[in-house]
């Protein structure tokens, strides 16, 4: 599965931005997908984790730091994956990336157990 992020820009502090993941070669369908972020400097952190089950439900994992703010949205028409995050803060500013892996038992937060990648978007947030 080939995957495109896309959606990033700049904005203001309280602001909101919708990112997109789209799948290409594949439908999400028995995948998980993962949001990560890394910031300059810093370690590329998970955002929220995804399983993407039948009949439109899905289990998700949010960072602390984002519960409440950041949701996300399924697409199946558009094979798309969705973040909408609002009341964005400064240090949500990061280079934002998508990934998936094949579903297992466990839904992992580390960036590694996850397969492929997405090219990253930039979100900044500007206080």
């Amino acid at each position: 599965v080939q995957l495109q992020a896309s959606g990033g820009g700049l904005v203001q502090a309280g602001g909101s931005l919708r990112l997109s993941c789209a799948a290409s070669g594949d439908t999400f369908s028995g995948y998980d997908v993962g949001w990560f972020r890394q910031a300059p400097g810093k370690e590329r952190e998970f955002v929220v984790p995804i399983r993407l089950g039948l009949y439109n439900t899905n289990i998700a994992d949010y960072a602390d730091s984002v519960k409440g703010r950041f949701t996300p949205i399924r697409d199946n028409a558009r094979n798309t994956v969705h973040l909408q995050m609002n009341s964005l803060k400064p240090e949500d500013t990061a280079i934002y990336y998508c990934a998936a892996r094949s579903s297992r038992l466990t839904l992992p937060r580390g960036p590694d157990a996850y397969a492929y990648w997405g090219q990253g978007t930039q979100v900044t947030v500007s206080s």
